[in-house]
């Protein structure tokens, strides 16, 4: 047996409720496919409603004795499940490759930073801070903060690992208790996880694992009054779905929802390693990211050499199976997405954009069983198309000219999301002005990089509700409470 076959083997393919590994009630599964390749790689546990409830007894259970648990032990179980996830590194990598695509750097890359989300929490945790509030004589105004209760954690495939650590870190650090549905596509990654959890002492039921039918299981977390929040990455399609669907039950919500991120390049920065960087972030996840750069502004003056620059960058990136040595993008995740690709080139070619490099799906030798998609750059790119206004979750840079600081804000800003944005330039006054006018909930300055344990991060506008990571990133999963102390009696 190769050393990915016992990767494979040794991953659980069952549900995880109550500390136990079981078969859906059902006894039916789900295929889980390698997106590089076509082929079924395993089956996994396709769960429905009745797991569902099953797991949210068990969340209900372990409640009142994870919230009552002490801090320090809180903090003491994060940190051991923080080192095993570092140790297993590289199985975690392999496994997310395999049923995800991405380069297995990528993924190691990827399930670092998910432990670090855990061991910032293990140490946030002791900072919910309350406070005292002058009251009248002989009152003490305090203001406590408490775990919410259960959590619905619903994730998605590009992410299958740190999206996971990023929603329960916090809610367990606060005290509360979880139910995880992942993305069907990408199981295994969290099931993989559930075992290191389980592994480093977290208490049975405090974390739960429902894998199979997403409608199902996600109409019984938000229809359950007993279910306090939902935390939702994913299209913002299903973000409002799920918001609307959460309204009876009056949850909290936390929703990291779709983006559409311009990419702004003044005439003043340093062209060279812009297109590094560029290139570097738009591959990252083969363009398969909320943030990822998908309309390139770059001011008129250094058009010409900007764009001859980045195609020839684009022509160098290596695509292959993410397993192969070398490799910088991997395929896209299923067929469907290869035809939304399509479909905005052919519109933007239609109305007068200039497929400048790639442009097509990738099909021989290697590629024929998987969903490669050749690197693409579009010059000559307008409101007027749909790749404008459309998310293009793929490798496609669509490179449109402005003139003015002015003029690259409103184009920046015409789009109905809100999450990430970045812009390159040397000149204080404008870093100050574009700072301030974006209309975005993180500005990357002179940055491709947005996103840390330490740092907030969510959108605004259809972007989502919320923040993740950081200090902030705690305050969704805790109750503020008011209490009046008279100590006068």
């Amino acid at each position: 047996m190769s050393r990915t076959d016992e990767i494979l083997d040794k991953a659980p393919k069952q549900l995880f409720i109550g500390g136990q590994w079981v078969d859906a009630e059902n006894g039916e599964t789900d295929a889980v496919v390698n997106p590089a390749t076509g082929q079924v790689i395993a089956h996994v546990a396709r769960g429905g409603a009745a797991d569902t409830e099953k797991a949210i007894d068990a969340a209900e259970k372990a409640f009142p004795g994870w919230a009552e648990t002490d801090p320090d032990q809180r903090a003491a179980i994060m940190r051991r499940i923080t080192d095993l996830i570092v140790s297993h590194a590289d199985e975690l990598a392999v496994l997310m490759t395999l049923e995800q695509g991405k380069p297995v750097a990528q993924a190691r890359g990827e399930v670092l930073i998910g432990a670090e989300s855990v061991r910032w929490y293990a140490e946030e945790l002791r900072r919910i801070y309350g406070e005292t509030v002058p009251g009248p004589n002989g009152q003490l105004f305090l203001v406590q903060k408490e775990p919410l209760g259960i959590v619905g954690a619903i994730t998605p495939w590009n992410f299958p690992s740190s999206m996971i650590t990023r929603k329960i870190s916090p809610a367990i650090a606060a005290g509360n208790t979880v139910v995880l549905k992942p993305s069907p596509e990408t199981p295994l990654s969290a099931t993989a996880l559930m075992a290191l959890f389980k592994e480093g002492g977290l208490p049975d039921g405090v974390v739960n694992v429902v894998t199979g039918d997403a409608r199902a299981i996600g109409g019984v977390l938000t229809g359950s009054d007993r279910v306090k929040k939902i935390a939702f990455t994913g299209s913002t399609a299903v973000g409002k779905l799920l918001f609307g669907q959460s309204a009876d039950t009056v949850k909290k919500l936390s929703l990291e929802l779709g983006g559409h991120a311009p990419f702004i390049v003044l005439a003043d920065a340093p062209v060279d390693r812009v297109v590094t960087e560029l290139v570097a972030t738009k591959f990252r996840n083969n363009g398969q990211v909320c943030t990822s750069p998908n309309r390139i502004f770059v001011q008129q003056p250094i058009l010409e050499e900007f764009t001859g620059k980045l195609i020839a960058a684009v022509k160098k990136v290596k695509v292959g199976n993410g397993l192969d040595e070398g490799v910088d993008a991997g395929p896209l995740i299923r067929e469907d997405a290869i035809a939304k690709i399509d479909g905005q080139i052919a519109d933007a070619a239609k109305k007068g954009a200039t497929v400048a490099t790639g442009g097509h799906r990738l099909t021989d030798g290697a590629f024929a069983g998987g969903y490669f998609y050749a690197p693409t750059v579009l010059t000559g790119v307008t409101r007027a198309m749909n790749i404008f206004y459309q998310e293009t979750f793929g490798p496609v840079l669509p490179v449109i000219p402005f003139h003015t600081v002015d003029e690259v804000i409103d184009l920046a800003n015409d789009t109905e999301y809100g999450l990430a944005s970045y812009f390159y330039t040397k000149d204080p006054a404008t870093i100050g002005k574009m700072s301030r006018k974006l209309q975005y909930g993180m500005v990357g300055v002179n940055s491709g990089a947005v996103a840390f344990p330490q740092a907030p991060f969510g959108g605004i506008k259809h972007s989502g509700l919320g923040r993740e990571n950081g200090r902030q990133g705690i305050d969704g999963y805790v109750n503020t409470k008011f209490i009046n102390l008279n100590y006068e009696v």
